[in-house]
């Protein structure tokens, strides 16, 4: 063997012992007895690494053979549904479906609109028409999701008997304690309050639906669900990584807790190295890790029949008067910043200060009077965008417009009012139940404007009866903005849908477009592969954003 052969089977065997987690004590007794879902990882690193020699039962090439072939899996599709699901949401099923054979969790990842929800249906009315005992079933999902579970049940598995547990604290106590369900659907915030009701109930499948409400492991939401006793877990989110790759830690710990290790050795051994040190060996690395836990689909690979979605960004020049305002109050923040800089502090180090600051900035680029009374200077970026709303109704288009603001919403209605066009509204005040009835008017035609509070209507509705989507003001991540737009362009939409994204001219939000653009979503760089990307802001990135 030469030096460059013993070089790469050293450094193969390195990353298939890190990999493992390999204890010293197990390397020196040359054999390793590992927990069924380390196989998959393996098997991949062994085929990749062909300096690495290695012996494996019967048991473990089984094992990988069937999730190789898991589509050839004996797993029917139940017939009820074989001519509603489309191809890649019966790939899903199959997907599902092998995952709990072997008892291991997933996290569905498909992009938004892509039908998450009809392939978990799919995967339980099959359990009840196939268990020999049927054990029932747990979907956690955000308030606003609860009735669309249940209309979705009621559509595509009727036979599925459900029960919401809404209501106040005494109502879920009596639905748990007297009903006996296929699937109990309930939401993060009830489920933290009624846990001890859950203490001696055992699940056959734990979905946690919207998952990225459980990424902060520290949360009462993410340990609520965890605590649930259950044989199968399974998380659906569009978004698997936002900001950061505990975020991915902590949807695994629910999933298939201690897959990715504790918290200290996973920051140890993946998130310093890819985050700091834009390590893409170690991000090859946890991809291969996370590969066979996770599917994820986009809609541009699956959806060809899917219309285009085309954004444009329109540039609003500030009125006179509201550039006054903006620039009085940029000069009062840069007197603050510069506060830090002379006491030698990190900026950084009062984010909540420097939030505050920024926040007020783009208050003032929306409308001076979100926070400002008796300010009558206008704002350019409310004209345009009501402008915009004229032209589009004019050409027979129906809009959703979002802001993150729920003044600046308010301020909207009031010139919608002025002029004569109807619209719907929601925000977090609005019902689960007045949501969906409000979306069924919406998509039948009855309005043309639906005002949404990005937040509070971001997810979870389906308005294909939009072809246009209106952002008028932009968030620091863009996938809740391509959450939100994506309740337009999802499955069942005709026409091709127009993004709008409504800029004020040289400002703090021209500053915040330049930064989703640097910093793209982590997760294209661990579900997808390409190189890490910092994922919090430094000093000199937060001082760039207050130059004009």
């Amino acid at each position: 063997m030469n030096f460059n052969e013993e070089e790469e089977q050293f450094s193969a065997a390195a990353e298939m012992i890190s990999g493992l987690g390999l204890t010293d004590k197990e390397i020196k007794n040359g054999t390793a007895l590992l927990p069924k879902y380390r196989a998959l990882y393996a098997e991949r690193v062994l085929e990749e690494k062909k300096a690495i020699q290695a012996k494996t039962d019967k048991s473990f090439r089984k094992l990988n053979s069937d999730f190789t072939n898991y589509r050839d899996a004996s797993f029917n599709v139940p017939p009820t549904l074989e001519n509603v699901l489309r191809d890649y949401q019966k790939e899903g099923f199959e997907w599902l479906k092998i995952l709990d054979a072997y008892g291991f969790g997933g996290i569905l990842a498909d992009d938004m609109g892509l039908g998450k929800t009809i392939q978990i249906i799919s995967v339980i009315l099959y359990e009840k028409l196939n268990a020999e005992v049927y054990k029932p079933s747990i979907i956690v999902a955000p308030t606003s999701l609860v009735y669309n579970w249940e209309r979705e049940f009621a559509k595509f598995a009727p036979d599925v008997i459900t029960s919401a547990v809404a209501g106040d604290a005494s109502s879920r106590k009596e639905t748990l304690q007297t009903e006996s369900p296929d699937v109990y659907i309930t939401t993060y915030d009830s489920l933290k309050r009624d846990l001890e009701l859950y203490e001696n109930m055992d699940f056959k499948f734990i979905v946690a639906d919207e998952a990225q409400k459980i990424k902060n492991a520290s949360t009462k939401n993410a340990q609520a669900v965890k605590a649930l006793q259950g044989e199968t877990r399974f998380a659906l989110t569009g978004t698997p990584i936002e900001n950061s790759l505990s975020e991915l830690w902590s949807i695994f710990d629910f999933v298939m807790s201690g897959y990715l290790f504790s918290p200290s050795k996973f920051t140890k051994m993946y998130e310093t190295p890819i985050i700091k040190n834009n390590d893409a060996q170690k991000a090859a690395e946890l991809k291969k890790q996370i590969a066979p836990f996770v599917l994820r689909r986009l809609k541009k690979d699956v959806l060809q029949e899917l219309p285009d979605k085309i954004e444009t960004t329109v540039y609003a020049e500030m009125t006179t008067e509201q550039r006054k305002v903006y620039s009085a109050y940029l000069m009062q923040a840069k007197g603050e910043l510069k506060k830090f800089i002379n006491s030698e502090k990190s900026i950084s180090s009062d984010k909540l200060k420097v939030l505050q600051m920024l926040t007020r900035l783009r208050q003032i680029c929306c409308h001076p009077s979100t926070f400002i009374e008796d300010y009558f200077g206008g704002s350019g970026k409310l004209t345009a965008t009501v402008e915009s709303l004229e032209d589009f109704l004019e050409g027979g288009h129906r809009i959703l417009v979002f802001s993150q603001f729920t003044k600046m919403l308010d301020i909207i209605k009031e010139e919608l009012n002025l002029k004569n066009i109807d619209y719907f509204y929601l925000d977090g005040s609005t019902s689960a139940k007045e949501r969906l009835h409000m979306a069924e008017r919406f998509n039948a035609g009855l309005c043309g404007v639906f005002l949404i509070s990005l937040k509070a209507g971001g997810t979870g509705l389906n308005l294909t009866g939009a072809d246009v989507v209106i952002h008028y003001d932009p968030w620091w991540n863009p996938a809740v903005m391509e959450q939100a737009s994506d309740r337009a362009h999802r499955i069942g939409q005709k026409n091709i849908v127009q993004v709008v994204n409504i800029i004020a001219k040289q400002s703090v939000e021209e500053k915040i477009i330049e930064l989703q653009g640097k910093k793209k979503n982590l997760a294209d760089n661990v579900i997808e592969g390409e190189t890490a990307f910092i994922n919090k802001m430094t000093d000199e990135e937060l001082l760039e954003l207050f130059n004009e």
